[in-house]
């Protein structure tokens, strides 16, 4: 079938786009604006993108138009397809026919936390062989794609209480046929389309109704309201909680425990009391250790063996856009998190408290989403950003979509957390932003920019200001990688092994990378290039010190790596001890680039 998706870079389009362009139809799409993560996914899977709106996208001859929640009736392009007679469907509908009506429903739900609860969840049936499908409203770092469709009986699918579209007012959620359910919180938000808290709290229950006799509903007992949601339930239901806050004894319980690195949480659970496991994830924050406890119970529902789920949780590597560390520069880290709505802001800031140390934590905010754009939480946002040292809050993103007494005053809000004794200044420009951050902050500190879109390409913009910037490969960077490799002598990069390629860039340009393939507990540092005429302005080191923090914050207990001229520098800056290689990791030593290497190259180990 011959489809075209307007609002296609919206995260569960374009993760609708990719299910059933795995399934076989043709696949197209239009959006206003193109920006990455979805771009990039697009791009690799092959699907034409149409960048703006008009008539002429639907020239290719589609079947089906698929109406992303962001048309009206009158958009141009749902007005041509009915002139030119094209059926219009949503994407839920889609996902209904396509892809749930033989497999067994997980639904994650909720105000806060789905997105990562849903990535957590798969990735744990994912690594644990029961290969699952699954649709998530994000991109998820272990899987690199917000959906998979799977062998196995199972599809988890992050479930959105948002309506479906201009013709289809009830929620996304109530056309996932749920066996298995979990509602991770119950608060206001989408306050464009829900009037009131309680049609939001009848959304909710409508979706618990749909939850069969012999289901699973699984409710997070922090939430008052997810828990009167789920008093209708058919089904049994299960409670848990990272914190007791005064509500009953909940059937799953974790208890974080003290230590670990910075980027990591240790935490113990027990079930109806009973000791379940002890569990390291790289997630901070009470309401990411809740969120994996959701997974973990919904895991342990479907069959999967504690041992099992350990392994998977200490592997899982998060999601982008969610406290996604997106580049260091001058010793400055910059996050990136999708956070709109001040409870989930409010959150964020607490974890990063914890990576930030005794550096200081600066965020800046967009007001992009309809939620952050109204008025609606004028004073919550206070309250929310309060908790950083200093606040930039940039421009209303179109302003001319919400009616003027309804916006957010967004330098109001810089005056009231001035007047809470927060720094904060209104700086509409992303130019005039990257300025006044790159002044105020210092090696040790944290940025975290708070926006639901692409933001100007702010991240970049304020890594390549502070100077020399260490980040993350992209797809479309790996051209230049081999390129680096080639002219250093190295062999190439296994880009489908590596779990992470490091780039460093010299003004503006990509001048050196390193790569880190994991094995389980262990991982091997390799790849590590710089062009010549960059050597000797310490960018090797940087990006070595770098990958090795990354190794830890993934969780790698052993980090490896072979050297024929550097074991001096690897052991004096680095702290790693040569070793024989009759004691490596049988994984390691039997991967090719150890299996392949000279007998003059030096074995070395650093234990994290």
């Amino acid at each position: 079938m011959k489809l075209h998706l307007i609002g296609i870079c919206g995260t569960g389009m374009g993760a609708v786009a990719g299910l059933l362009k795995e399934a076989g139809h043709d696949v197209r799409g239009s959006d206003a604006e193109v920006y990455p993560p979805m771009s990039d996914q697009l791009r690799e899977l092959g699907v034409p993108v149409f960048q703006g709106y008009r008539p002429e996208n639907l020239d290719w001859g589609p079947e089906k138009v698929v109406v992303g929640n962001v048309c009206r009736a009158d958009h141009v392009e749902v007005a041509a397809a009915r002139e030119r007679g094209i059926p219009l469907t949503s994407f839920p509908a889609v996902l209904e026919e396509q892809f749930l009506a033989d497999r067994r429903g997980v639904v994650i739900a909720g105000t806060h936390g789905k997105t990562t609860l849903t990535a957590l969840l798969a990735f744990i049936l994912a690594d644990a062989g029961r290969d699952p499908s699954f649709l998530i409203g994000g991109v998820p770092r272990n899987f690199g794609r917000g959906y998979r469709l799977g062998a196995g009986p199972t599809f988890v699918v992050e479930g959105d209480e948002y309506d479906t579209a201009f013709f289809d007012k009830g929620s996304k959620f109530l056309h996932y046929r749920p066996k298995l359910t979990a509602i991770t919180s119950v608060e206001l938000d989408h306050v464009d389309i829900f009037p009131s808290f309680e049609a939001v709290k009848q959304a909710f229950a409508r979706l618990v109704a749909l939850v069969p006799e012999d289901g699973l509903l699984l409710v997070a007992a922090s939430s008052p309201d997810a828990l009167a949601a789920a008093e209708s339930a058919r089904c049994v239901v299960e409670t848990y909680a990272a914190a007791k806050r005064g509500v009953r004894e909940p059937m799953w319980h974790a208890e974080i425990v003290d230590g670990g690195a910075p980027a990591r949480t240790q935490f113990h659970v027990r079930r109806a009391g009973d000791p379940f496991g002890r569990f390291d994830v790289a997630l901070v924050g009470e309401h990411n250790v809740e969120n994996a406890l959701g997974a973990i119970a919904m895991a342990s529902a479907l069959g999967v063996a504690p041992d099992e789920i350990e392994r998977a949780v200490r592997r899982f590597a998060g999601v982008k856009r969610r406290q996604e560390l997106v580049g260091v520069a001058a010793g400055v880290s910059v996050f990136d998190d999708y956070g709109h709505h001040p409870t989930a802001v409010k959150a964020t800031i607490a974890a990063l408290r914890r990576r930030a140390g005794k550096g200081k934590l600066l965020t800046v905010f967009e007001p992009r989403s309809a939620t952050s754009r109204r008025s609606t939480f004028q004073a919550e946002f206070a309250d929310a950003f309060a908790l950083a040292d200093e606040v930039v809050v940039g421009k209303l993103h179109a302003p001319d979509g919400i009616p003027p007494a309804e916006r957010l005053d967004a330098e109001r809000l810089a005056a009231d957390l001035r007047g809470r004794g927060t720094a904060a200044r209104y700086v509409p420009e992303v130019d005039a932003i990257v300025a006044h951050v790159t002044e105020r902050v210092s090696p040790g500190d944290c940025v975290v920019v708070f926006s639901s879109g692409g933001f100007g390409g702010i991240h970049g913009k304020l890594l390549d200001a502070l100077g020399d910037p260490i980040l993350p490969a992209r797809p479309q960077d790996i051209a230049r990688v081999r390129e680096i490799l080639e002219a250093t002598g190295l062999h190439a990069i296994d880009v489908e092994r590596a779990r992470e390629i490091l780039l460093v860039r010299e003004d503006a340009r990509t001048v050196g990378c390193v790569a880190i393939e994991v094995y389980d507990d262990a991982a091997i540092l390799r790849s590590l290039a710089v062009l010549p005429e960059y050597r000797g302005h310490g960018l090797g080191w940087m990006l070595a010190d770098h990958a090795v923090e990354r190794a830890r914050e993934m969780g790698v207990r052993r980090l490896y790596l072979l050297t024929e001229t550097a074991s001096d520098f690897f052991a004096e800056k680095l702290g790693f001890r040569t070793i024989d290689r009759s004691i490596v990791d049988p994984q390691v030593g039997a991967t090719p680039h150890f299996r392949e290497s000279a007998k003059s190259a030096v074995a070395m180990r650093l234990d994290l």
